[in-house]
């Protein structure tokens, strides 16, 4: 179920509005440095949560970040192709789903299937689906959703404002608390470029629109930057509490498969490395997380580093339940092109602005940022400082509230809670080094789940009789109302789960063959449904004495309309297939047209191709 969006004429007409209001003033925007950046965060932005880096604990960074690295190279991580206003992108971002074992997520109409974390819990069935050194990696990055999960449920009222005062007031010269949204109107010092309309602003991140290329990048896992030298003593104190334990990790986490090196975890500043402990196979432990995170609930708000009680969650109801993270790769550096931002003058943007889809309402995303300045997770030494990645946050519709952006340290996490996703924007703009980003979300799973079309499989195939001594079938019941049941779904499953699968060709089974065998399946209960399909035309084409007119022109229009989506969805798929982008990809990555078959195909009821069967039935109809 996707979050409800405004019709394309409802927005036209409000970028319209918003447009001849803005004139050709700047909208002003606010970063740390800014009088009334406290203010405005508390007053406008305050769903937005920031967790620095050494409020977690130094051995969930360094699995993690190892995890990142061992999946970018296997090769996990890859730029999707997605369809923007009825036409094919790559994605700037190169990504990859993890998630409970059988869940997806779907986005500008593009399924991406979920590689299993291999937590303690619930032993992934298959295996041996992938290789122990990705088994490790899925695993840490579970052992960070389940640290996210605790900590989102134990946020308490008022953490949001002493999670940024000492940001603020390491940066931000002493104001009175007059200064600051008073200027809605105003020019702010920061912009340098010209803002453009809020409708374009609205009209790029508005995730029902899909309008723009960096949408694409729906990532609103924003990401960060690494200053190592300023992080140094932040692992330090991140660090103390687990040098209790006593053990190195030098050589053990190796042992897991992930990417390390030489021992140390990736881009900490190690003097760390000689004392984060191990347990068994370097597993970090539901017990050690839930002990970890009291320890890490830093109660001294004036402790070196900034850190502080994280800020509470309200609105959703329940305990935060993230059931997949999408994981993103960016090289700033290995991109031709980045657009300016265009309506605050933030600069270059990595992402632009967005909505994020597909999830549950007023559920929160925790999102973790990780910079590398080298391809094996390592801090340049010198080289002056790197300028930090930023998240920019807008509240949609609106011209006069002031944007405010936020920089983020390698590491830090931040939690976007309530409403926010929804009623307010976000983008990502860029930093001088590469960077990942892990971002947690309760995904809207009804109908996005391994379990759950098999359900609907079942459902339809239960209209389908097989006789046990010569194995031919039958249809139990004719009525229209079942059949146009089981016709959507058996479109259902062609569109929604086999092409969108094949679509994305080679790329999961060489990483991680768990979804193998259930494509498999689903693919035989399809066929099944086509056999369905060719039973239900041979009784509208029967001419029958007798038989009632209008239950007959029912049961043809119903047939009819579902052939037509059918016929007209195969051909789109063939189309994006072989269309020139598609083409560009290597061959284990490179769409595969499937299920496709012949004319002749003597093992398939009906021909790829409905043409002629849908002229039939027209014309079938014309004569009743």
């Amino acid at each position: 179920m996707k979050r409800s969006g405004d019709s394309e004429g409802e927005k036209r007409r409000k970028k319209r509005r918003l447009l001849q209001e803005l004139g050709d003033q700047k909208i002003p925007f606010r970063g740390p440095s800014d009088q009334g950046f406290q203010q405005l965060w508390d007053s406008s932005y305050s769903g937005l949560v920031l967790r620095r880096a050494c409020s977690l604990p130094a051995e969930l960074h360094c699995r993690v970040q190892a995890a990142l690295l061992t999946l970018r190279k296997k090769g996990c991580l890859l730029r999707d192709l997605v369809r923007v206003r009825d036409r094919d992108v790559f994605t700037s971002v190169s990504r990859a789903l993890l998630g409970e074992p059988g869940h997806t997520y779907r986005y500008l109409d593009t399924r991406l299937f979920a590689i299993p974390w291999h937590n303690e819990d619930s032993e992934v069935k298959g295996q041996n689906c992938c290789d122990p050194g990705l088994r490790a990696a899925c695993k840490a990055l579970w052992e960070l959703n389940t640290f996210f999960c605790l900590d989102v449920s134990q946020l308490k009222e008022g953490d949001r404002l002493t999670q940024c005062t000492k940001l603020v007031q390491d940066v931000e010269p002493k104001v009175s608390e007059e200064t600051d949204v008073e200027s809605k109107h105003s020019e702010d010092s920061r912009n340098s470029e010209g803002a453009e309309s809020e409708s374009r602003q609205s009209e790029e991140g508005d995730t029902e629109s899909k309008h723009s290329e960096e949408w694409d990048v729906e990532s609103k896992h924003s990401d960060e930057g690494c200053s190592a030298s300023k992080r140094e003593s932040e692992w330090e104190t991140a660090s103390k509490h687990s040098s209790e334990e006593g053990e190195s990790t030098q050589g053990k986490e190796t042992d897991s498969g992930l990417e390390h090196s030489e021992g140390k975890c990736p881009t900490l500043a190690l003097k760390t490395a000689g004392v984060l402990p191990t347990r068994g196979r370097g597993e970090l432990h539901v017990a050690h997380l839930k002990h970890s995170l009291s320890d890490y609930h830093i109660e001294d708000k004036g402790e070196s580093g900034g850190c502080s009680e994280p800020s509470p969650l309200q609105g959703f109801t329940g305990s935060a339940q993230f059931n997949v993270t999408l994981l993103n790769y960016m090289d700033p550096a290995a991109m031709s092109q980045l657009k300016e931002e265009p309506y605050y003058g933030m600069g270059k943007m990595a992402v632009g602005w967005h909505h994020d889809e597909n999830l549950i309402s007023r559920s929160p995303v925790a999102v973790y940022s990780y910079s590398c300045h080298d391809n094996e997770g390592e801090s340049s030494e010198g080289g002056g400082e790197k300028a930090s990645w930023r998240i920019g946050l807008k509240v949609a519709w609106d011209i006069h509230t002031p944007g405010l952006t936020l920089p983020l340290q390698s590491g830090d996490c931040y939690y976007m809670r309530d409403n926010l996703n929804s009623t307010h924007q976000h983008c990502v703009l860029p930093g001088d080094t590469a960077r990942f980003s892990s971002t947690h979300r309760v995904a809207e799973c009804s109908t996005g789940t391994l379990t759950y079309i098999q359900s609907q499989c079942q459902e339809a195939l239960s209209n389908l009789h097989t006789d046990p001594e010569t194995g031919s079938h039958s249809l139990l019941t004719l009525r229209p109302a079942t059949m146009q049941h089981c016709e959507e779904i058996h479109n259902e499953v062609e569109f929604e789960w086999l092409r969108q699968y094949w679509f994305q060709g080679q790329r999961y089974t060489r990483f991680c063959s768990w979804w193998s065998n259930p494509m498999e399946e689903l693919e035989k209960d399809w066929k099944l449904m086509e056999t369905m399909t060719m039973l239900f035309l041979s009784k509208v084409e029967e001419e029958e004495e007798g038989q009632v007119g209008e239950g007959r022109r029912d049961m043809a229009e119903t047939l009819l309309s579902a052939l037509i989506d059918r016929h007209q969805q195969r051909q789109t798929w063939r189309e994006r297939c072989h269309s020139s982008l598609a083409q560009t990809l290597p061959p284990e990555e490179a769409p595969v047209d499937r299920p496709f078959w012949g004319v002749d195909d003597p093992g398939m009821p009906l021909p790829f191709d409905l043409a002629d069967i849908i002229n039939r039935v027209e014309s079938l109809l014309w004569r009743m």
